[in-house]
């Protein structure tokens, strides 16, 4: 599938994938500079480019595993969701989890992108849903004895 991808600065690196069966694709930081992340604090973080999202489908950004499990960041709205019709600049809220400051350096990985196709729901309002055996059994209910 071709996704078309505008710099919005000249320094901005386009997207790559890490492996041959990656699903995402790594987001750079455009930074002229290092910057730092105080404990509990969130950025926004410029990538410097914008996509063109075929309708259909939707580009989610999602942490880099090896940002959240050593160093604690992780985009702040935990997934963000890019819609087919948004043009503008890509910017990750990365927020730091841990209790130490973290470093964020220019041309870094700092999230993945995945473009994914979605259902779009016609919502219906009803005055009863159908039973199930969960029923409205909340979190860790299916584990319950």
């Amino acid at each position: 599938m071709k996704v078309r991808i505008k710099k919005t600065d000249e320094k901005a690196i386009i997207p790559t994938y890490g492996t041959e069966y990656s699903a995402g694709a790594d987001l750079y930081a455009l930074l002229d500079a290092p910057i730092e992340i105080k404990p509990h604090e969130t950025v926004f973080v410029h990538t410097g480019i914008s996509v063109e999202i075929p309708e259909g489908y939707c580009g989610l950004v999602f942490a880099r595993s090896s940002m959240g499990a050593k160093r604690g960041l992780a985009p702040a709205n935990k997934v963000g969701v890019i819609d087919a019709d948004y043009r503008g600049e890509i910017m990750v809220t990365l927020h730091n989890h841990s209790e130490k400051t973290a470093t964020v350096d220019p041309a870094e990985r700092i999230a993945q992108l995945a473009i994914l196709p979605f259902l779009k729901a016609d919502f219906e309002e009803a005055e009863e849903l159908s039973d199930t055996t969960r029923g409205a059994g909340g979190f860790g209910s299916t584990g319950a004895k």
